[in-house]
């Protein structure tokens, strides 16, 4: 039985003592239960707010920073390394936050079985691992047929928001996309920058060794 490719290998990092106390005293409160099932946002929330989802988010500081100035909207962070998922819990406590929600997981994954058609405002994928060799391009996330699958889930006029400082694979998501039916660019090329997404640190620092940062912004439409 052929094993899944993976876009993402879990590496044995270490976790401040900071991290730790809030991944061990606060994962039951604001992270997901682990199962299969369809998931019911407006009873996760509270409310039936629009749900943003952000693939990926590293030590979650930027995702933070924009759930807290977006108290209208729901945010729901897909991560597999703990460190993170520590780190975010600790913003989401010291800023109180009650519109974030974590899910320790594979991301291809909790979106095929846990995430329902239709629901989706938009997707962020932030400075994703862009797995430069080429023998590796297989495990990039933005491919097809996984933004497929993303499309499935969005509404109509959602959007998927792609930000990276790899240019091949910047023109790689570029490609992927814009074969992806019923999404749209809604740029003529790459993106402008949207003005309320915060840097991020794995952003500053291909900033510090000269990369580039581009930016994709496709919408879902109703055509084909």
């Amino acid at each position: 039985m052929n094993q899944p490719i993976r876009t993402f290998v879990l590496r044995k990092g270490k976790m401040s003592t900071a991290q730790k106390r809030s991944y061990n005293e606060l994962y039951a409160i604001h992270c997901i239960n682990k199962n299969r099932d369809i998931l019911d946002t407006a009873l996760l929330f509270g409310n039936n707010n629009p749900l943003i989802i952000e693939i990926g988010f590293g030590m979650g500081r930027a995702t933070a920073e924009i759930a807290d100035k977006n108290p209208d909207k729901n945010y729901l962070g897909i991560e597999v390394h703990k460190a993170g998922i520590g780190r975010l819990l600790w913003e989401i406590d010291k800023r109180e936050l009650k519109n974030i929600k974590i899910a320790e997981d594979d991301a291809k994954e909790f979106i095929l079985y846990r995430i329902a058609d239709n629901t989706v405002s938009g997707f962020h994928i932030f400075f994703p691992d862009p797995w430069p060799k080429k023998r590796h391009h297989k495990r990039r996330l933005v491919t097809r047929p996984f933004t497929d699958l993303l499309k499935d889930k969005l509404l109509t006029g959602a959007y998927i928001y792609f930000a990276s400082d790899w240019e091949d694979y910047c023109d790689w998501s570029f490609k992927e996309l814009s074969n992806t039916p019923f999404l749209a660019n809604k740029y003529s090329a790459f993106a402008e920058r949207q003005a309320w997404r915060p840097d991020t640190e794995f952003e500053l620092k291909g900033i510090l060794k000269k990369h580039l940062v581009k930016e994709l912004f496709f919408e879902k439409k109703v055509f084909e």
